[in-house]
């Protein structure tokens, strides 16, 4: 048996992105008593959140009224959209699609956007733990979930103590709510221990790739959004790609 030190919370939530740091301030906007507690397995908070997104502003002034006055690096508002059937000889510019009209939106990098919300959360005296990432649900006999342990760190390649071995603790909270993405590990052992996914359709995923360019003066359009569907995917395969300047 290992000691481990024991941290108690109301909330606790796993995964420090733009879902699970608006909980977090929106359970301390409605109850400023409440004692919650954010876990992020990265470095620093929007460590591991590479992507570009088409922001519709509503909800986040409704969450953090004034945001707009000190926005992250880039966030860039919306001009206007363009929608681009590829072929591999050309391209064929079509009429957008109803959910692809992002005037009065904005672009905005998420790993910006995060850490300008764990600082709004912090505020308001949430705990905002980077670098600790859970390994696994605590849960009771009858599998009532009591909170999560933090990794132990200090492990040699054998996962074997090493001389700088630390023990994770145990955040316990009466609510545990995981924010962790879509394949979340802590995620996955509750679906299975608790047979969540039975009798359900299975979860389909996608692939994407995505990069960041910075190109010469002249060859962007800022705020301009472009999305494509066709060519180099077959007619049997669902995919497309998206640019935002």
């Amino acid at each position: 048996m290992t000691d481990r030190d024991v941290m108690e919370y109301d909330v606790v939530i796993v995964g420090a992105g733009p879902a699970g740091l608006a909980c977090a301030i929106r359970l301390k906007q409605l109850d400023p008593g409440r004692s919650v507690c954010v876990l992020e397995k990265s470095s620093t908070i929007g460590a591991h959140l590479i992507s570009g997104c088409a922001l519709e502003p509503g909800p986040l002034d409704a969450l953090l009224p004034g945001w707009r006055d000190s926005p992250p690096p880039i966030l860039v508002p919306a001009t206007r959209d363009e929608f681009w059937y590829f072929t591999k000889e050309g391209a064929v510019r079509l009429p957008n699609p109803p959910q692809m009209h992002n005037r009065g939106n904005f672009i905005v990098s998420l790993g910006q956007l995060a850490p300008l919300m764990a600082a709004r959360a912090e505020a308001l005296g949430v705990d905002v733990f980077a670098g600790f990432a859970a390994s696994e649900a605590l849960q009771d006999g009858d599998g009532r979930v009591l909170g999560v342990r933090i990794g132990d760190m200090g492990l040699d390649r054998q996962r074997n103590p090493g001389p700088n071995f630390a023990p994770g603790p145990d955040i316990r909270a009466g609510t545990t709510i995981l924010a962790e993405g879509c394949r979340g590990s802590v995620t996955k052992q509750l679906i299975a221990r608790l047979g969540l996914a039975d009798g359900r359709g299975p979860q389909t995923y996608g692939l994407g790739i995505k990069e960041l360019w910075q190109l010469p003066t002249g060859r962007v359009e800022p705020g301009l959004i472009q999305h494509s569907v066709g060519w180099p995917v077959d007619a049997r395969t669902y995919g497309g790609s998206f640019l935002y300047h």
